[in-house]
């Protein structure tokens, strides 16, 4: 047989296996479409928005309650309750009612009036990393606008100039730009690198799963034959993954395309490119798990190293934790995922508009690696095309 025969008659065997089983065919369709469908409803309001803040006002002064107006006009901030005592806001906080609490000191207009300093304190939950920066960002520029009126009426009753006022209040201005996502997008960033992780575990499990299943169905000599060669196994591995690697990639391209085109954002880099990338990783990750299963020659095994692969993959990719701050070992074993390497190749044309030059090295070494990986499962499964005493193990 030749080997495009091989190829066919792996991918109809598979397509047949596929129909026959509900559950293996919905794990590589709707599944995936499900789960990136929720990540994008998740990440779909781009911005955090309106987090829930209470307020301990134990000055009740006309400033005070200025100070509250300022903190219900930040977009991202919800006045949702005054406290009266310390013990209601602490059992807020632990309630997760409200994410912080801002505590207003009971001198806080008189202190201001005669010029000494005034004090506000954020009580906040530094656990919800995300919620924390926020909040913090959002009362401190609603706290820096009071104090810079209060400033500035101060100033100009007794005569400064307005343009005086402003340079003696911040002598020293510092201008921080932001080159990419500017407006600071979860969606464009986070939910976008979030997907490719999503379907990275889901390959490397179908990968898994398709060869395993052979093993623990004692199925093996009927897929690959008494005494395939290197060549005829490697046909037809590539035949049976390509029903999922199609499926995946489907799914994969069209949720980027949904969260950049769909959602009216233009990246200023190749999309063309980043889709590419996104193929050669899914079909890396496929092989992967089949190496696995095929090495192992156990299906419980080959489960067992895809989780503990894909599952941590995203949080050592630099996108959550930056990988300069890791450990050694830790970003080792960063380096050595390559989910690390493409969601690299992702922000690099999607966020920073990089030339396909600085991207190439990336493509080519997802490429590179799915070659090596394609020929050593397809060696290992000659070899246990000669071991059948010990398929049917699990």
């Amino acid at each position: 047989m030749t080997l495009l025969s091989v190829f066919a008659s792996s991918a109809r065997r598979e397509a047949v296996r596929l129909r026959h089983s509900a559950w293996d065919l919905a794990m590589v369709t709707w599944v995936p479409l499900l789960a990136c469908g929720w990540i994008w409803w998740v990440f779909s309001a781009g911005l955090p928005q309106q987090l829930p803040i209470g307020v301990l006002d134990q000055d009740h002064s006309a400033l005070s309650r200025q100070l509250q107006r300022f903190l219900a006009a930040t977009p991202g901030l919800k006045l949702v309750n005054n406290y009266s005592d310390t013990a209601q806001a602490s059992a807020a906080l632990r309630r997760t009612e409200v994410y912080a609490v801002v505590t207003i000191a009971p001198d806080f207009a008189r202190s201001i009036k005669l010029g000494q300093p005034a004090h506000v304190t954020l009580l906040h939950n530094a656990q919800l990393g995300t919620h924390s920066g926020l909040i913090q960002r959002d009362v401190r520029t609603a706290v820096a606008t009071l104090s810079a009126g209060v400033e500035m009426a101060a100033r100009g009753k007794r005569g400064q100039a307005q343009l005086s006022t402003r340079v003696a209040m911040e002598p020293i201005q510092a201008q921080l730009v932001a080159l990419f996502n500017v407006s600071g997008n979860y969606e464009q960033f986070l939910a976008a690198a979030l997907i490719p992780a999503l379907l990275h575990i889901l390959a490397m499990t179908a990968g898994a799963w398709a060869v395993g299943r052979e093993l623990r169905d004692a199925t093996l000599g009927q897929w690959l034959g008494a005494q395939p060669s290197w060549a005829q196994a490697g046909a037809a591995l590539l035949g049976k993954l390509s029903w999922p690697w199609a499926s995946l990639g489907l799914v994969g391209v069209g949720s980027l395309l949904g969260l950049t085109w769909g959602r009216g954002w233009h990246p200023p880099g190749s999309l063309a490119w980043v889709s590419v990338g996104l193929l050669a990783f899914l079909g890396l990750s496929l092989m992967m798990g089949a190496v696995v299963a095929a090495a192992s020659l156990s299906l419980r095994t080959a489960l067992s190293a895809t989780g503990f692969i894909t599952a941590p993959a995203f949080a050592f990719s630099g996108v959550g934790f930056p990988l300069q701050s890791m450990p050694p070992l830790a970003r080792a074993w960063a380096e050595s995922l390559p989910y690390t390497h493409y969601v690299r190749l992702q922000i690099a044309q999607l966020q920073m508009a990089a030339p396909l030059r600085d991207s190439a090295p990336v493509l080519a070494g997802l490429l590179a690696a799915l070659l090596v990986l394609g020929v050593c499962a397809a060696w290992w499964l000659v070899r246990a095309v000669g071991q059948p005493r010990r398929w049917g193990g699990r």
